[in-house]
């Protein structure tokens, strides 16, 4: 496989998937100053994934026990899901899922979960070619070595959410989703970027009424 990047990047010299500097690395995705640059969370509310309130935490009604996100949704890592959900570069979801992995809280390592992607919808999967939202969930699932499992779906007409607030993503129909087959009981669930918190929230719904116990939501970066 090296002798295979090598001979690639004569070809078509590699460049970071975040400014489009040429890498040194062909095996990599971001440069050392994109790299140092990773806007990571800290010291977030464990209810809503935000860094800090001003009022009464936004979530504390979610039938989420639990949200978190490695980063913030900036800078570099805004790029990096824009390359992977926009532009079909789908192997960045190994090293985006990789610091999914490597950074998740012990309490939710431990959790005894399975996990479970927020389904997309099937019109905007055919559209992309791909679902960035499972491919991140497939990363979590084998670096953990927590199992997986398939138990939502989409049922809505998949409107455009982008510019649409938490209330009118949550009504009019805009979000459906339901659980099939066996639920787990304990659920980790995975999407791509936390917004407003509709998305994980219509799914941890439809898993809390189909059995569900316990649903944590985890995504690779967190809109502030």
């Amino acid at each position: 496989m090296d002798l295979i990047a090598e001979l690639l990047a004569l070809v078509a010299p590699p460049v970071c998937a975040a400014c489009r500097a040429p890498l040194r690395d062909p095996r990599g995705s971001l440069c050392a100053g994109c790299l140092a640059r990773l806007p990571w969370l800290k010291d977030a509310c464990s209810r809503c994934g935000l860094p800090e309130h001003r009022r009464r935490c936004p979530a504390a009604a979610s039938a989420l026990v639990r949200t978190w996100a490695p980063l913030a949704y900036e800078g570099v890592a805004r790029d990096l899901m824009r390359s992977l959900k926009f532009r079909g570069q789908l192997r960045l979801a190994g090293p985006m899922g990789a610091q999914m992995a490597a950074n998740l809280p012990r309490d939710l390592r431990r959790a005894g979960a399975t996990v479970v992607a927020v389904p997309a919808h099937s019109g905007r999967r055919r559209r992309r070619g791909h679902d960035p939202a499972g491919a991140l969930a497939a990363q979590v699932a084998s670096r953990t070595g927590m199992p997986a499992a398939r138990c939502l779906e989409r049922i809505d007409a998949a409107p455009g959410q982008i510019g649409a607030g938490r209330a009118e993503r949550l009504t009019g129909g805009r979000l459906a989703v339901r659980a099939r087959g066996a639920v787990p009981a304990r659920v980790l669930l995975v999407d791509d970027v936390h917004t407003t918190g509709a998305t994980l929230e219509t799914c941890a719904r439809a898993l809390r009424g189909a059995g569900a116990e316990w649903v944590a939501g985890v995504a690779y970066a967190r809109t502030l």
